[in-house]
């Protein structure tokens, strides 16, 4: 066992790496070597390096306590192997949050670069619901540094996204799919003639409700209601409890009566 001059954290020593050179005979071994460049130095950190891989070296103890950290609690674990899975952690949140930036950046900008479609021409019924949001996508983006290409083209992949998600049951999916719903239904009543403005807005809605029998799947409205005991259930013993005192019995003398006798054996 190595020595340690620090004192023990949380009831676990503390190595440190220089116990390794302390292990060491004060005399590098290294007689093969004699008279070469660094001869000395290369022996003793051979030595080193052996010396620290038997029983009660440095790195043999550390990896004594790598096999034993699978096994016990995070807090029972060697404090260095904590701080390592930290540092590793952090730094891989780091390299997380920084690829999905770059990926949020390039994907904004691929959708501002994506060329001028159609508004097409408003015929048949998908025609009906499609146009009326090109029209007013296309209205906005003229007091928006965006073009309205990008604006379709992200109206559309959040209703994709929305779907897909939503079907495979993620609450967040589904959110965003009552939300395209809505914001649909409220760019078709406001781009759409007067006269046919019922219409459209109705067919967009029942578009909107067949499409979410796959989005909603699984979904209920019933409240769920969970039947389970009480763990403790205090139960209750009424009982009258009556405390008296009785006088302690007086002994027979020269006042006692005269019927009254102490027992003769």
């Amino acid at each position: 066992m190595t020595h340690n001059d620090k004192q023990p954290i949380n009831g676990q020593d503390n190595p440190s790496f220089f116990d390794l050179f302390n292990q060491l005979p004060p005399e590098p071994p290294a007689p093969e070597l004699d008279g070469q460049h660094g001869a000395g130095r290369l022996g003793w950190l051979r030595a080193a390096w052996k010396t620290s891989w038997k029983e009660g070296g440095f790195l043999y103890e550390r990896w004594e306590e790598v096999g034993q950290a699978r096994h016990v609690s995070w807090h029972e674990a060697a404090n260095w192997i904590k701080a390592a899975l930290l540092f590793g952690g952090l730094s891989l949140i780091v390299l997380m949050l920084d690829a999905a930036g770059d990926i949020a950046s390039a994907t904004l900008k691929a959708l501002s670069d994506v060329p001028a479609s159609g508004a097409g021409d408003g015929s048949g019924l998908w025609g009906t619901v499609d146009h009326p949001v090109r029209v007013f996508l296309a209205d906005q983006a003229a007091h928006l540094p965006v073009a309205p290409a990008a604006l379709y083209a992200f109206w559309q992949l959040t209703g994709l996204l929305g779907l897909v998600g939503g079907f495979f049951g993620n609450a967040g999916a589904r959110i965003a799919w009552l939300l395209f719903g809505l914001g649909s239904l409220a760019m078709i009543w406001s781009a759409t003639p007067a006269g046919g403005r019922a219409a459209a807005t109705g067919l967009a809605a029942l578009m909107w409700a067949l499409a979410s029998i796959f989005a909603l799947r699984g979904l209920t409205l019933r409240p769920i209601v969970h039947n389970h005991p009480p763990q403790f259930q205090p139960q209750f013993s009424p009982a009258l409890h009556l405390h008296a005192t009785l006088p302690a019995p007086t002994p027979p003398g020269d006042d006692a009566p005269d019927n009254v006798h102490p027992l003769q054996r």
